[in-house]
């Protein structure tokens, strides 16, 4: 079976994976090349911490195994002059201020009850643990389960190994789909015709966009985010560390400017600094209130920071879905068309599971997880995007 997948993100890139390691004949059809958009404008999270009990929450877990094998797989196969995924099981903190204990602990308890590691620690264990985190925190949870990789890096690893497993990488731009007797049978580019006999969107916060010319619905919008980047220093933040409004701006369906502190350190000596959301279509202007936002929240939980250098800030789109869940299936109404988008903020950690549910919807396979709750045939996302 040839199969055509739109986009050479981290989600295009796991269902090239996934598709080809099951024996599939891939074409990777991408206008940017690898990783040229989203999947190299974010951090890499592969969080647990960050799910409440809920269907994305079960692929979260799946998934957060699955990365383990799948960089190892990576790093090991990769070739001559090719770098590593960078993947790091360093473990999370999630911390709470004055006023937010009780709500920290009452979803840790809910994880719990998944499944999920989250252990109270106590003021000396937190110290420990992040030795330069500001004495205002009045509580903290461990998530040793939470990890991260270089997601450009990642990235360009499974579309390595899918080219050795025979697939094929085209920039070229999707413009159009091609149809025999009411079925996709490929897809028209700037190029000339790619045929196949299913083509699968993983086009992130333009999956919408790709869904309409191929004559489907699929409400997936941009959210913009944010990142600022110290010059490289010695290590001062030990794991993925994030004040618990994280969560609620993660899961808030508001169009308006939310920030959150996200901190952590890369293995190139540098720190991350998020994060914020914000759905003002795909524009890049007026980005500077979002950054002042990030950088007070940031120096609050890290007191260090406020006489840190800033290398450089960057922007990107995660594809926002009205229901906060991932599509990922068969459209429903279009023949040989299937979806995988609507990711978020999580894409890089829900990939390999993903590539898995594509393989799954395509081929056969045998599934991770229950598919249905991410079928893109659901309601919240056949309305036309507001």
């Amino acid at each position: 079976m040839r199969v055509i997948v739109i986009g050479a993100g981290a989600i295009g890139a796991a269902s090239a994976l996934a598709l080809a390691e099951a024996g599939a004949e891939v074409v990777i059809v991408d206008r940017a090349g690898v990783a040229g958009e989203t999947s190299s404008r974010c951090e890499g999270n592969i969080l647990v911490s960050d799910k409440g009990p809920g269907p994305e929450a079960e692929l979260a877990i799946v998934a957060n195994r699955a990365w383990r094998d799948l960089a190892a797989r990576l790093d090991a196969d990769r070739g001559p002059g090719q770098p590593a995924t960078e993947f790091e099981a360093k473990g999370g903190v999630v911390v709470a201020f004055a006023g937010g204990e009780a709500a920290l602990g009452t979803f840790a308890d809910s994880q719990r009850g998944i499944g999920i590691a989250a252990h109270d620690v106590d003021a000396a264990e937190l110290r420990a643990l992040e030795p330069h985190l500001s004495p205002e925190i009045a509580r903290g949870i461990h998530y040793p389960d939470d990890a991260q990789v270089q997601p450009s890096l990642a990235t360009q690893a499974m579309i390595a190994r899918a080219v050795r497993l025979g697939a094929s990488l085209r920039v070229t731009e999707v413009v159009g789909a091609h149809r025999s007797g009411g079925r996709i049978v490929g897809v028209e580019t700037t190029d000339g015709r790619i045929e196949g006999d299913a083509v699968v969107n993983c086009a992130g916060p333009w999956a919408g966009e790709v869904a309409t010319l191929f004559g489907a619905r699929l409400d997936i919008r941009p959210r913009r985010g944010l990142i600022l980047v110290t010059v490289p220093m010695p290590q001062r933040v030990f794991h993925k560390v994030y004040d618990s409004d994280y969560v609620g701006a993660v899961g808030s369906g508001d169009a308006s400017l939310q920030t959150s502190t996200v901190v952590e350190s890369t293995p190139a000596g540098t720190v991350l600094i998020g994060s914020s959301r914000e759905r003002v279509g795909f524009s890049s202007a007026n980005t500077l209130p979002a950054l002042a936002e990030i950088a007070a929240k940031a120096t609050r939980l890290f007191p260090f920071l406020a006489d840190t250098m800033l290398l450089r800030s960057y922007h990107g789109f995660r594809p926002y879905a009205p229901d906060h869940l991932p599509a990922i299936g068969a459209d429903g109404d279009v023949d040989g068309f299937f979806h995988a988008a609507g990711h978020e903020g999580a894409g890089i950690g829900l990939a390999p599971t993903t590539g898995e549910l594509i393989a799954h919807a395509v081929l056969g396979t045998p599934a991770p997880v229950d598919p249905a709750p991410f079928l893109p045939t659901r309601a919240a996302l056949r309305e036309e995007a507001a």
